[in-house]
């Protein structure tokens, strides 16, 4: 008897309320298996569906799966967690990718690539399938954004398109359940360090209502965007807000005003975010998420606890010393800037012991 070929493909499709297109999906899919003589299985995951798309998925010979929870994300884990292929094809259950296409995502994982998109900007985008200002505004800001904090080469990261191997799923330790689910595919495996290309796709008009906000579904994105690169959610406007406050408070030191109140507190507001952005970096690296932080690395290995309790101290000692000198020559404003000098010391020695807590327990783990 000839030997069984091994299980190649397993596309995985998200599916809610979709009885007009999901099983045109299947016939497509079914195809392509077989003019591409590929050994391959359909997972449709019912994403409690009102209709009778899991009936007719069943009726069509594809696997169907059960998903409750309501959201893109949770209904593709499921759909993975059932996969047995070496490669993963994932896409939308609407029509509006076409299934046919998808021998050249795998293509391209047979040269070398771990996951792959297929892209709509760098394809064909027919006529009424993508509202212009998703198409000229909120993809495009999306992909900038994601690029910029990720140092990624996406053109198009919204895509749904997409194929991997099945093998890289361990190492991307997917969990979030709703639509932000395509973003933290991409930042997993760009933090993971995994080869990520695009080809060009067609993307057609749904048949059906759309069932994606475009608002709230993009500010999630961008939300978890800024979630993951506390660099640019915390110290890069912490640092702003910090010299900005240092120069507004010193530059009105010769006169008391209410400049000088409010440069003192925009100063300690932004060393108090540039804190959070270190607590965020060091929560990323004790969570598992990221393996190191050059920043934490340089902060654990040039100012140890001890080291940063002296620096506070020493700026605390320094706003007594201000305060008193304010008294002794009667000048208003070195009150403000004893105080600013008072709080930051404080805030350092606090954020030391903080940090160094959490890089313990990494060490202990």
């Amino acid at each position: 008897m000839p030997e069984k070929k091994s299980l190649e493909v397993s596309v995985v499709i998200p599916c809610r309320d979709e009885q007009q297109t999901v099983g045109v999906c299947i016939k497509k899919i079914k195809n392509t298996f077989k003019k591409e003589n590929i050994n391959g299985e359909i997972i449709v995951v019912d994403n409690d569906s009102a209709d009778n798309s899991a009936k007719i998925v069943s009726t069509l010979g594809a696997k169907v799966v059960l998903e409750k929870k309501i959201g893109y994300g949770a209904a593709l884990l499921r759909g993975f967690s059932e996969a047995k292929g070496k490669y993963i094809v994932m896409g939308d259950a609407d029509d509006t990718y076409d299934f046919s296409e998808f021998p050249k995502l795998i293509k391209k994982l047979q040269h070398g690539y771990d996951m792959v998109l297929g892209s709509r900007r760098k394809g064909i985008i027919k006529k009424g399938a993508m509202p212009w200002l998703r198409r000229y505004l909120g993809n495009p800001m999306l992909a900038f954004i994601l690029n910029l904090f990720f140092k990624t080469k996406i053109s198009d990261p919204q895509s749904g398109f997409r194929a991997f191997r099945r093998q890289i799923l361990e190492k991307l330790n997917l969990k979030t359940t709703g639509m932000e689910f395509a973003s933290e595919m991409l930042i997993n495996a760009s933090k993971k360090g995994l080869r990520i290309g695009e080809v060009p796709i067609t993307y057609y008009p749904r048949k059906t209502r759309s069932k994606l906000k475009p608002v709230s579904d993009g500010w999630r994105h961008l939300r978890f965007m800024l979630m993951y690169s506390p660099t640019y959610l915390f110290l890069i406007p912490g640092m702003l807000l910090f010299f900005i406050g240092f120069f507004v408070l010193f530059a009105s030191i010769n006169y008391f005003s209410a400049n000088t109140v409010i440069g003192a507190l925009t100063a300690i507001l932004g060393y108090q975010i540039i804190n959070i952005g270190l607590y965020a970096k060091t929560y990323a690296i004790i969570s598992g998420f990221e393996p190191h932080d050059k920043i934490i690395d340089f902060i654990a290995k040039h100012f140890p606890l001890e080291k940063t309790i002296l620096i506070g101290l020493s700026v605390f000692i320094t706003s007594i010393i201000i305060g008193f000198w304010a008294v002794k020559i009667n000048r208003n404003n070195l009150p403000i800037v004893a105080l600013t000098f008072l709080v930051l010391g404080l805030q350092t020695i606090f954020s030391g012991f903080f940090i160094s807590m959490m890089l313990v327990e990494k060490k202990e783990i």
